[in-house]
């Protein structure tokens, strides 16, 4: 689980909900119609966006911000080191018997143990990655259609508000309460743009970004193990993928590990 996802929501929401209970008596901020207005009017008017299959793959995509967390780039290079001289030494069908908790790698050496041609499953794996990123990109747009539609919604009803106060201007004692429960859908409308939804699309975002360059990893690794590249090409190539301070780092570590296995 993401730590970070999790606290950053649940904080954000704590500290709003201290500056009401300290402000003031909490009910003052709750206002049916305005949360109808918000909640559900936005849910009907993204909908009219996107299909209702999509919308409810886009739920399911949105907990990838809180409880998927990609495999360190690290790991996934040290692995395909270890397969690598694993493959040099017994042969690719040595490495089925290898566990491999990453399912995307393990379906990526699986076709390089049953003899798929390596432009083959270059090309299947790839395909792959473009679905997911896909499927991310969609789940990423749908939350942003609800940022922009909450803070408009929020405006629609505090208009609606407005009128319905203008209208009963006779009783001046209504008038403040009035003007205050026409402004709750705002901040509603705020609160679920800019705590909820924008977050969650801009980690959806990062997700999608960690996910394709482990997967992009895992394919010059898988590509590189098929044709028997040396360990030097393979490492530099992978290498590439991180920070020019880490890569000697790790390049030794793994290379003195992989002497002493």
């Amino acid at each position: 689980m993401d730590l970070a996802t999790v606290l950053g929501l649940i904080g954000g929401l704590v500290i709003v909900m201290l500056a009401i209970v300290f402000g003031g008596s909490p009910l003052l901020f709750v206002n049916i119609p305005s949360i109808l207005i918000v909640l559900i009017g936005s849910m009907f008017i993204v909908s009219m966006k996107f299909s209702l299959p999509q919308l409810k793959n886009a739920f399911k995509v949105a907990f990838n911000a809180f409880l998927w967390k990609a495999t360190p780039p690290q790991e996934l290079i040290a692995l395909a080191l270890k397969l690598a001289k694993i493959a040099r030494k017994d042969g690719l069908l040595k490495l089925e018997e290898e566990n491999i908790e990453n399912e995307y790698f393990a379906r990526a050496i699986q076709l390089v143990v049953d003899g798929t041609d390596v432009e083959i499953a270059e090309t299947m794996l790839n395909h792959e990655r473009s679905i997911t990123v896909m499927r991310h990109e969609e789940g990423k747009n749908i939350f942003m259609a609800i940022n922009d539609v909450a803070p408009a919604m929020g405006m629609i009803g505090t208009l609606i508000g407005l009128v319905q106060m203008l209208s009963n201007m006779s009783d001046v004692a209504t008038i403040g309460p009035a003007m205050a429960v026409a402004l709750l859908t705002t901040l509603y409308g705020a609160i679920l743009a800019n705590m909820v939804a924008k977050p969650i699309a801009d980690k959806l975002s990062m997700r999608s970004d960690e996910e394709d360059m482990c997967q992009s990893i895992i394919v010059d690794a898988v590509v590189g193990i098929a044709k028997g590249n040396s360990s030097y090409v393979l490492e530099q190539t992978l290498m590439s993928y991180l920070p020019s301070k880490t890569r000697g780092n790790l390049s030794v570590a793994e290379l003195d590990t992989d002497a002493a296995a």
